[in-house]
């Protein structure tokens, strides 16, 4: 009987080695990538020609001043030994003080990154809403006047420079209809009204029940979020499009039709359903592209987050504000791509 059992348990606990392998190996890519981040942001910081003592001190301050400071900021020590110092601060979340205010960087990038977060999230939601059934519609309709307008209308998305958009959106609908709020968040008159505590101001109205607040931020924030949205839409319903099409084409979507299932079971219960795993990867990458990608947005509408804060540091010469800023976007493109590759093996059975 015992070693009757023993192949039973053997098969029972394949499955689990499978995960522990899994997990060890997606945590050995996490820790290569984030190592070669770090790697790249350090060199960066060395080469480019910005002297940071001189930022600190300034052109007038004595040699010795001069000396005390590279010292102090350990540049007198070998590279390997600078680099090493520099992934020990980090792994601790430490990027140094910014020169423009004297605060800790980390502390300066948990304050605008909510902004970021919050103006990608509403981009990102407004793109799968509404960039999903347009590419369903279109694949649908191949060939139809409809699937030429949602041709046209991702072409547009994809081609137009988003910084024009962005006047343009500004001119008219906040210049000349007085549809939406200007730059900015809020207005100057709803500033510290409502406490912080998650750093999304429409959350925090919401929790607060300042419906005021609320209304205010959200009349700021519609507009740079339909133009980040649209332009994540154009992205989705190309490729939720090309996916349609390339399953409606396949042999068991015409088994299903002559089984005599309706056009709509076939589209959502069959061909949609395959294409999700496709689409988790295709939306992580669009919302990693707003949280990223953002800058120009960020600077058009004054958007106080982590884009406008790092173009601010980088034309103020304070490196460790831009590398602080670049290593925790590089951070968040990682998790979004691991969060994405984990719900792909969640969907996909074949990759349990």
């Amino acid at each position: 009987m015992a070693l009757a059992e023993r192949p039973t348990e053997g098969r029972r606990a394949a499955p689990l080695v499978h995960w522990v392998k899994s997990i060890l190996k997606t945590l050995g890519t996490i820790a290569i990538t984030m190592l070669g981040l770090l790697l790249v942001t350090f060199i960066i910081g060395r080469v480019m020609p910005i002297d940071p003592v001189l930022a600190i001190v300034g052109e007038r301050a004595s040699q010795s001043t001069y000396d005390a400071v590279y010292q102090q900021l350990g540049l007198d020590k070998p590279m390997l030994v600078q680099f090493g110092y520099y992934l020990w601060d980090v792994l601790h979340g430490d990027f140094g003080n910014s020169l423009l205010n004297a605060r800790p960087v980390s502390e300066d990038i948990a304050r605008v990154f909510p902004a970021t977060l919050e103006l990608a999230t509403l981009g990102v939601m407004i793109g799968i809403f509404l960039g999903v059934p347009l590419g369903v519609i279109a694949a649908v309709k191949r060939g139809t006047w409809v699937d030429q307008i949602a041709r046209v209308v991702a072409l547009v998305g994809y081609s137009m420079p988003i910084f024009w958009l962005g006047l343009m959106g500004l001119l008219v609908f906040y210049g000349i209809l007085g549809w939406v709020g200007g730059p900015g968040r809020l207005d100057i008159f709803y500033d510290d009204i409502v406490p912080t505590r998650t750093g999304l101001i429409l959350v925090d109205s919401a929790i607060a029940r300042d419906w005021d607040v609320f209304r205010n931020a959200l009349s700021h924030i519609v507009l740079p979020a339909a133009l980040l949205g649209y332009y994540s839409l154009a992205y989705i319903s190309r490729m939720t499009r090309s996916f349609m099409l390339e399953q409606l084409s396949a042999e068991y979507v015409i088994t299903a039709r002559v089984k005599g299932l309706s056009e709509r079971q076939v589209i959502w219960r069959h061909a949609f359903k395959n294409i999700r795993v496709q689409l988790i990867t295709v939306i992580a990458l669009s919302y990693a592209n707003l949280l990223e990608g953002s800058v120009l947005t960020e600077i058009i509408f004054s958007w106080p987050g982590i884009g406008s804060y790092i173009t601010t540091a980088l034309l103020s010469a304070d490196m460790n504000a831009v590398l602080g800023g670049t290593v925790v976007v590089g951070l968040i493109f990682i998790c979004l791509n691991i969060f994405s590759d984990l719900l792909y093996r969640f969907f996909d059975p074949r990759s349990k």
